[in-house]
């Protein structure tokens, strides 16, 4: 048998699942809601599934009758190509959340992000102590710094 898995993250919200899709949807470019099912009756009853896509990724979004909260284990990385990126996703994901070191952002429902480019695995090459050394010292990422830190001796 071939396993050929398509994984669907199911993201528990507080009551704000409806919010965050609608959120997240407006944040990302090629993104979209899928659907609204409202449950009627049962356990959860007033909660709501959604179901959205960010690119070609699906995720589910339900309103918990626990109190769960995200944390920092779970994270989503946003590799981007440009400076103008990362500043857009910097500031468009920590509305009012958190901004963190190194690229991450907690967003308002509490989801963290990290704001990366695309390229630092390669930036890392260069001179990976010194791009360690000063990826630590940043909150945003910024590419030109941590290029110049590559090519240090």
């Amino acid at each position: 048998m071939k396993l050929a898995p398509k994984l669907t993250p199911c993201l528990w919200f507080d009551g704000q699942a409806l919010a965050a899709a609608r959120f997240y949807t407006s944040a990302f470019p090629e993104s979209r809601m899928l659907n609204v099912t409202e449950i009627p009756s049962g356990p959860a009853e007033g909660s709501v599934l959604v179901a959205f896509e960010i690119g070609n990724q699906r995720f589910d979004a339900f309103d918990s009758a626990r109190d769960f909260s995200f944390t920092q284990a779970l994270s989503f990385m946003i590799p981007c190509d440009s400076q103008d990126e990362i500043d857009y996703y910097w500031e468009k994901l920590s509305e009012n959340g958190k901004k963190q070191q190194c690229g991450w952002v907690e967003d308002q429902f509490g989801l963290s992000w990290q704001i990366i480019p695309a390229n630092l695995r390669s930036i890392m090459q260069g001179n990976p102590g010194a791009v360690m050394a000063t990826l630590l010292t940043m909150h945003k990422i910024d590419i030109g710094t941590l290029q110049e830190a590559s090519q240090s001796s």
